[in-house]
């Protein structure tokens, strides 16, 4: 599975932190970034041109190194549990 991450900018200037000490690509929705799938790939190397054509368009190129690649296991099921809800206040569930 490829993603990209769009991070939000903050309104005060403080800097945009795209990587954290390790080099590792991070990033939290609920601070405003943005994931995107771009697809599903048969291969590492197919998702690697698929970045590569991808850095050419608007938005991509603008954060050209915030793609995000990670295996995925076909025919396996991944949520075997139920869930609940738990709405936020001044929400409906």
């Amino acid at each position: 599975m490829l993603w990209h991450i769009r991070h939000a900018r903050w309104l005060d200037g403080r800097p945009t932190t795209h990587r954290d000490e390790a080099g590792e690509l991070i990033w939290d929705e609920e601070d405003g970034d943005d994931l995107k799938i771009l697809g599903v790939y048969s291969s590492e190397v197919r998702a690697n041109e698929r970045i590569q054509r991808a850095r050419e368009l608007p938005g991509f190129r603008d954060e050209p190194n915030c793609f995000y690649i990670n295996g995925y296991t076909l025919d396996q099921d991944e949520w075997i549990d139920g869930f609940v809800t738990i709405p936020r206040a001044g929400q409906a569930d």
